[in-house]
């Protein structure tokens, strides 16, 4: 005999078979049935509220054309009748005449009629770190290269000019690039529409199953009050009422873990994106280099010599005992107009501010690193005249006391190699001067090829000790009527100047790379400087040729080499601007490794359209306006936060705060993780619908007593499993996270097969089965045999049948019977707790085992106590039998289902070790999600 719960028959209990009792009975069912209905209706709203509180991407308007009115200078120096006059910037108009100086931002785009050592900083729109000289000549057909042409908003950097305003406004090249962002259509991110499609799947299934029941109930002879409350508990054990916790945990998680690690996300979602990145298009300026012109080779002695291009300046050194190299350290300091801004005495020399040219910077750290103080050199050899740098002679001169000789004068001179080397008659070899013969003509020319070749900008230096005689002290030197010699000099050397790969970034390509991203260099700069960077880095890697390089090879012309035979390739943009869409493509289907070179905006915006064409999820780093188009239309915009304009940053969703691309990896790992988790919360979240959907398919199909009931439904779904599923978001990442191929947004789902069939198909099943089990063990244990239950539904339920025997012959009361039944359904509830343990565990990893993994999950810890606290403490809590009818269990009835979780465990670890041995086979084809 089992031991029942209040199993003892009392006659008195039955009621009297009068007309009366009979109605009162009916009024009490009423009730009963319609608390259970307003029951559901409270149930059935937190589910609709839920599932319309859909995950939805934030609508934002462009702000793109506002921040441009951050970029409006609010003074102009215009020539109107003769007069110079200030006026507001905006009521500039074509036509009038512009005076911009050094330190002006340019109010307009202007066409240069006179200039004066005029420099101006393309870079936000040009992409070229070096500043451009301009003057009334025209240089190229592309206005954006042309010398004639100031373009708005740029910076006039030294000297002056004037010019006659050509475009004003949304007319003027920015203003083009502008409305080229701002008309672009964004489209929705992976995670959204991976996320629709999950809403969509599941609330399918859920109301076909809901209204399958309810139908199937009313056949079967239930009140349509009943037929309702089935409906609705179909419907909240589908619903994963947690997921939108989960996924907004998951990205508000990351996006406080990317900003630690210097990105700021602006968008959510993008996160996501990143991690499904195939494809990056990045900018090379600030974000593959340091930004900074830095001193990177210099020539002399017939020597090349390294110098320290790191940005910790822990790099190769040289001999610095040579007394040409102190000769050629001395014209770089006082051949130079650059100094440092005050009040940065504790900062180190190369990360000092300047005020000045960015290769004059350049030579000045490097000349403060290797000498000393330059400001010292400068005071010891005071300047007595100089004629500044100036596009027609190409070079720089200035005249110096000179320190070791009190009465006597030093000339110095820096320029174009070629333009200083025609000034010289002799060379300074180990600190000899020797006339300057064919040979070392030829070792010069070698020298400049090989820099040149590097991608460097390369100087020449030359200096003359003015005779006595001649040039007394006191002399007065005439800048304007010259009246000193500028020829018969003597060549002292060469510097090269390049704007540094960052140090982090050929460890961050090639993690690209083992993580299947490629990396596409898009550049508005020279292509042999942007050619040099990319081998620098990695994105063109060591032993992959272009067709030129396979020409020079061979030693035939370019057109004989077939693009195919290249794995690199460098595109200019003067050729892209002739390519069919079709040609385009055929490129990047082609090749692996690619450089685009002074692109236009519009074009950077070409190759973006173009690798999504191709299929592939595109994330384009940028700082410059010409990069807002391309940011707008990429699947992710990473804009550069230190050297970003406002309108890159306006235009991208994340914001790189160290304008760093190594960071860009960061986020890669992180996007990747996102949807792991996700997916590894939702496969939690799921297996436990399929003990939840199950009790009710029996109860219907072979007429047994509810083992499970709504409400105990709902205390799973928004009790027990909820924070164990969030805890799935603090989950660390695989070890094979950046080995894997980017996921194929058409084919790898959030939601699969594979992850249906684990969840509801196998792991699933083994919950049900251990939840019958519990079922069918305590009605057991109170009487009723598992083969007395089947058919009995009918007059379990008949609230006018208080005689009903169980197995043994013993007569229940209808009382009796549903205070069982609701501990079968306390003890189910218990159940599905002992085996989410188990299926928790083993979803922290879709391929490692979990000992592999291992425990660090402090949260997911906090989750397994929790849900088993939350479940005690709902089965044992007085007044819980009358609140949501849940009744104490017996400790026993726990371990009924530990069998069970211990075989969930043991087969999943099983499952992922053939995964893990036979990559690629039946096991991963069919049960890796």
């Amino acid at each position: 005999m089992g031991q029942g719960v209040g199993r003892e028959y009392s006659p008195a209990a039955t009621t009297s078979e009068n007309g009366g009792g009979k109605k009162k009975q009916k009024e009490k069912e009423l009730d009963e049935l319609k608390k259970e209905l307003y029951l559901g209706v409270v149930l059935a709203a937190v589910v609709i509220v839920t599932g319309c509180f859909s995950y939805y991407q934030e609508a934002k308007s462009s702000k793109i054309m506002d921040s441009f009115k951050n970029m409006v200078p609010q003074q102009a120096l215009v020539i109107r009748e003769g007069e110079k006059i200030q006026i507001n910037a905006e009521n500039v108009v074509v036509g009038d005449l512009v005076e911009v100086k050094g330190g002006d931002r340019v109010p307009a785009d202007l066409r240069i009629i006179s200039s004066h050592g005029c420099k101006v900083d393309n870079s936000s729109l040009t992409g070229e770190s070096e500043p451009q000289t301009r003057s009334p000549e025209f240089t190229h057909e592309n206005p954006l290269e042309t010398r004639n042409i100031c373009f708005f908003s740029t910076n006039c950097v030294e000297g002056t000019a004037r010019g006659i305003v050509i475009s004003t406004g949304d007319r003027t090249v920015m203003g083009r690039i502008a409305s080229l962002a701002s008309g672009l259509e964004v489209g929705r991110t992976p995670i959204a529409m991976e996320i629709e499609h999950f809403i969509q799947l599941i609330t399918g299934v859920a109301v076909f199953l809901g209204l399958s029941f309810f139908i199937l109930s009313l056949i079967l002879g239930y009140t349509w009050l009943e037929a309702v409350i089935f409906l609705i508990g179909i419907i909240v054990a589908n619903v994963p009422e947690g997921l939108l916790a989960t996924v907004t945990v998951c990205l508000t998680l990351t996006a406080k873990r990317m900003a630690r690690k210097n990105c700021l996300v602006k968008n959510l979602e993008a996160v996501e994106t990143l991690g499904s990145t195939s494809t990056i298009c990045s900018d090379k300026t600030g974000t593959l280099t340091q930004n900074r012109m830095t001193v990177a080779h210099m020539w002399f002695d017939n020597q090349i010599h390294e110098a320290d291009t790191t940005e910790d300046q822990s790099g190769a050194t040289f001999d610095k005992r040579s007394p040409t190299w102190a000769a050629l350290a001395r014209i770089a300091g006082l051949c130079n107009r650059a100094v440092f801004k005050p009040g940065q005495e504790n900062v180190s020399i190369s990360k000092r501010d300047t005020a000045g040219d960015a290769s004059e910077s350049a030579l000045l750290k490097c000349i403060q690193l290797s000498c000393g103080s330059v400001k010292k050199m400068r005071d010891k050899n005071p300047k007595v005249t100089e004629i500044p740098f100036n596009s027609t002679n190409k070079y720089q001169l200035s005249i110096h006391e000179r320190e070791d000789n009190p009465e006597g004068y030093l000339l110095v001179m820096k320029g174009a190699p070629e333009r200083i080397l025609d000034r010289c008659s002799t060379i300074l070899a180990q600190g000899q001067e020797l006339p300057l013969d064919e040979e070392m003509r030829d070792a010069f020319q070698n020298a400049y090829l090989e820099l040149g070749g590097l991608g460097e900008r390369v100087l020449g230096f030359c200096h003359l000790n003015l005779p006595q005689d001649k040039f007394p002290r006191g002399f007065k030197f005439d800048a304007d009527e010259v009246n000193f010699p500028t020829t018969g000099l003597c060549f002292v050397g060469l510097m090269s100047m390049i704007d540094p790969p960052r140090a982090a970034v050929p460890d961050a390509v090639g993690k690209c790379r083992s993580a299947g991203i490629k990396v596409i260099m898009v550049t508005g700069d020279h292509p042999i400087t942007a050619k040099a960077i990319a081998k620098g880095v990695g994105i063109i890697s060591e032993g992959n040729e272009t067709v030129e390089d396979i020409a020079a090879r061979l030693n035939i012309p370019v057109t004989q080499v077939n693009p195919r035979e290249a794995k690199a390739c460098v595109v200019h943009g003067s050729d892209l601007k002739d390519m069919t869409p079709e040609q385009l493509d055929e490129i990047l289907k082609n090749h692996t490794e690619i450089v685009f070179a002074r692109t236009s905006p519009q074009q950077k915006l070409i190759i973006v359209e173009g690798c999504q064409r191709q299929g592939a999820i595109v994330a384009v780093t940028g700082d410059g306006v010409n990069d807002s188009p391309a940011l707008k239309k990429a699947d992710i915009g990473i804009a550069m936060g230190i050297a970003g304009s406002d309108v890159s940053k306006q235009a991208a969703d994340m914001i790189l705060l160290d304008d760093n691309f190594a960071s860009i990896v960061t986020g890669v790992e992180e996007g990747r993780l996102i949807f792991d988790n996700l997916k590894k919360s939702i496969a939690y979240t799921l297996t436990s619908n399929i003990p939840e959907i199950t009790p009710f398919l029996l109860f219907i199909i072979i007429n047994i007593p509810l083992p499970l009931g709504t409400v105990t439904i709902l205390c799973i779904d928004l009790g027990t499993d909820m924070v164990p599923a969030i805890s799935l978001a603090y989950e660390a990442a695989e070890s094979d996270i950046m080995k894997r191929q980017p996921r194929n947004p058409k084919t790898d789902k959030l939601v699969n097969e594979r992850l249906i069939s684990m969840a509801y198909g196998q792991i699933g099943m083994i919950q049900a089965l251990g939840g019958f089990f519990t079922y069918f063990v305590i009605l057991a244990e109170n009487g009723f045999l598992p083969s007395t239950l089947l058919g009995i539904r009918l007059d379990w339920d008949d609230r006018s049948k208080n005689d009903l025997e169980d197995s043994y012959g013993q007569e229940w009361t209808y009382e009796q019977r549903k205070v069982v039944e609701f501990t079968c359904h306390t003890a189910f509830f218990a159940s599905i707790v002992v085996v989410q343990w188990a299926d928790l565990i083993i979803c922290k990893t879709r391929r490692n085992s979990v000992f592999q993994q291992g425990m660090k999950n402090k949260i997911l810890i906090f989750g397994l106590l929790e849900e088993t606290a939350l479940a005690a403490f709902l089965s044992y809590c007085p007044g819980m039998g009358v609140a949501l009818r849940m009744y104490p269990l017996r400790v026993t009835w726990w371990f009924c289902a530990f069998p069970y979780s211990l075989l969930i465990f043991v087969y999943d670890e099983v499952r992922k070790l053939i995964l893990r041995r036979y990559p690629g086979g039946w096991v991963e084809k069919e049960t890796y999600y």
